[in-house]
């Protein structure tokens, strides 16, 4: 395991999440599944306790804790995405799989836990500064999925 990993916490389904992000995104699988010596609160001797699992190059942890806490958007994966097509297969994947659309390319998945799906087109206007950030951003406010051919459009002005 790596010295720093993220936990994510579920109420019951890290290892079915765990499998749907290893068969989402590249560079992601599913290592150890671990399951609890005894009854704890939310569950029972044998129960999955925690899914060891990486998403796209990032060590996770998976841990069933029960309902007590829920995923918020103060934490989020954000996916860098070449084009449209790879854009349109993660958040359809995400979205199609239980989850739900917000705004400004973020979703969640039908655990809770937000994604951002960004096109490197809509960061690398941000990061050009000046006019071309602005009208890229104002474009990106009205979005729920990035359209990146209006990304670009809202960049050349």
């Amino acid at each position: 395991m790596a010295k720093n990993t993220i936990c994510l916490w579920y109420d019951r389904d890290a290892e079915a999440a765990a499998r749907f992000y290893a068969g989402t995104f590249p560079d992601s699988r599913v290592g150890a599944v671990h399951r609890a010596p005894s009854d704890y609160p939310s569950g029972k001797a044998g129960d999955v306790l925690t899914v060891e699992f990486t998403v796209a190059g990032i060590p996770c942890l998976g841990l069933n804790g029960g309902p007590a806490f829920r995923h918020s958007e103060a934490f989020s994966f954000q996916i860098a995405t070449e084009d449209q097509a790879e854009t349109d297969r993660y958040w359809d994947a995400i979205v199609g799989n239980g989850g739900q659309e917000s705004a400004c390319g973020w979703c969640k998945d039908r655990w809770g836990l937000s994604w951002q799906i960004t096109p490197r087109v809509l960061t690398d206007a941000l990061a050009a500064g000046g006019d071309e950030a602005k009208r890229a951003f104002d474009a990106m406010m009205g979005m729920r999925k990035i359209d990146v051919a209006a990304i670009e459009a809202a960049r050349r002005g």
